[in-house]
């Protein structure tokens, strides 16, 4: 019996010594800075006009999304649970502002599509690519938060013709 125990008092103390030697730290070390768990955030921002593509006249009534008006299917099933995201519809002027708070991303893609009817006219619904690489960063970051992105970014839409 007091072989066992001195036999787990030795391991203890070579364990204890090793890890003593190994020297393990807190997160708290000023040379490689304070550690956080999360992930980094972002407001992303498109902003513009929406004109027809013949006349160059300001469309009102469009909505300019991240997201479509239904989830988007992905090989026949809908993602659960499904998040709507930022939408904004044009003004008289045919200007828009989206802007929505995400994880950080480079390309997003924006739905454009006409909601208000014949109204306006009937427009086709586009899908844009927005790259965010090269966008105006602004805004002060504050821990994940790394900033607002803002791309500028004006979309001409084909009114639909008659026979189609």
């Amino acid at each position: 019996m007091k072989i066992k125990r001195a036999v787990i008092k030795g391991t203890n103390w070579a364990l204890a010594g090793l890890i003593g030697l190994l020297g393990f730290t807190n997160c708290d070390d000023v040379k490689y800075g304070r550690e956080e768990y999360g992930t980094p955030t972002a407001d992303y921002t498109v902003k513009g006009a929406v004109v027809d593509k013949k006349t160059g006249k300001p469309i009102p009534g469009i909505r300019v999304a991240y997201s479509p008006d239904g989830a988007m299917l992905m090989y026949g099933v809908t993602p659960t649970p499904y998040k709507e995201k930022a939408s904004v519809t044009t003004n008289a002027k045919g200007e828009y502002k989206l802007t929505e708070k995400s994880s950080f991303e480079e390309i997003l893609p924006v739905y454009v599509s006409d909601i208000d009817g014949d109204q306006n006219g009937l427009y086709r619904d586009t899908v844009l690519t927005v790259n965010f690489k090269d966008a105006v960063r602004s805004g002060k970051p504050q821990g994940w938060y790394v900033g607002e992105y803002t791309v500028n970014m004006d979309v001409e839409l084909t009114e639909w013709e008659g026979n189609e």
